[in-house]
């Protein structure tokens, strides 16, 4: 099989594609011929080997994939194999024309939902439901969304508004926000604008905060008194600095939500059917081929995608 490999830390022009062999089918796992791979920032970090773990090399990259069962280890119903599913694989093995899931990482496709749209809302889909619940906005609450047109922020958008909460979005450039007006946004304000706080025009009483750094410090100064801010991601390449004595003297909560085994279940699960019935949308502002894996790196790294970034093979145009 084909597959895109990794054998030294650095530029995007490291990730190589290379014939290998397919992964060994295990108890309790499937093999996967996968159409579609999802991309994530953090995919990038470590790429470069500046994320939060190092991988032993060479490796695989990517986690989660979309494709069709092609056989099943001992203790999986024999009936998975030809359905359409999407899994992880454990953060490593997805950027490949074959993949191995295991069992507790694997969801059927509901017959409603593209494939690659099952792909894109598989781990931003559960990140996103998992949020919302734990910040639980309220009808009429200021909802502060950062890195708004992205995978997770451009859901979250949409079940901010479900709540009943005023959205405002935070983006970087005007053809970003536009994308988060679209969405329902009732506020979208550019980040790249070094005066963008005085666009909130108020305090506000929840963030999101996927990008963390300075844009994260920021908008925690805008929270109100009792306000949350849920921390999940750095894409501004650092976790956003908040002294517990400050964020207590101002009855602030901060919130890192963690999610066992079942919860992650019930969120993918959740996730994909309300994918499946058109009451969540997820964005995939981009596609490449699987060889040309370092350019979609490249386009990440550059801030120039929208969405959710994809990996095709030649499998995606049979489904």
């Amino acid at each position: 099989m084909r597959a895109i490999r990794l054998r030294t830390f650095g530029a995007p022009a490291e990730l190589r594609v290379e014939d290998t062999p397919e992964p060994e089918l295990l108890p309790g796992t499937a093999l996967v011929e996968v159409a579609y791979a999802n991309i994530t920032f953090i995919e990038t970090q470590v790429r470069a080997g500046t994320g939060p773990f190092r991988p032993e090399l060479p490796t695989i990259p990517g986690n989660g994939v979309g494709g069709v069962v092609r056989a099943v280890g001992a203790g999986l119903d024999p009936c998975l194999i030809g359905t359409r599913v999407v899994g992880s694989t454990g953060g490593s093995g997805g950027y490949a024309e074959v993949a191995l899931v295991s069992s507790d990482a694997l969801y059927r496709v509901p017959d409603a939902l593209a494939l690659d749209a099952a792909v894109a809302v598989l781990a931003d889909g559960r990140t996103a439901g998992l949020l919302i619940e734990a910040a639980a906005p309220e009808p009429g609450e200021r909802v502060l969304i950062e890195a708004a047109a992205g995978g997770v922020g451009s859901l979250l958008i949409q079940l901010a508004k479900a709540a009943g909460a005023t959205v405002i979005a935070l983006a970087g450039g005007p053809r970003k926000t536009e994308v988060a007006t679209g969405l329902g946004a009732d506020l979208a304000i550019d980040y790249l604008d070094p005066a963008w706080p005085t666009g909130l025009d108020g305090p506000v009483h929840v963030v999101f905060d996927g990008v963390g750094g300075p844009i994260g410090r920021t908008a925690f100064e805008h929270l109100a008194a009792g306000g949350r801010i849920l921390t999940y991601g750095l894409a501004g390449g650092q976790w956003t600095a908040i002294p517990a004595d400050e964020a207590a003297a101002r009855g602030v909560q901060v919130i890192r939500p963690t999610a066992g085994p079942d919860d992650l279940r019930r969120l993918t699960e959740s996730a994909l059917r309300a994918a499946a019935e058109g009451t969540l949308r997820p964005l995939i502002g981009q596609r490449f081929p699987l060889e040309r894996a370092a350019e979609a790196h490249s386009a990440i790294e550059a801030r120039d995608t929208i969405g959710k970034t994809l990996l095709f093979t030649g499998r995606a145009a049979a489904l």
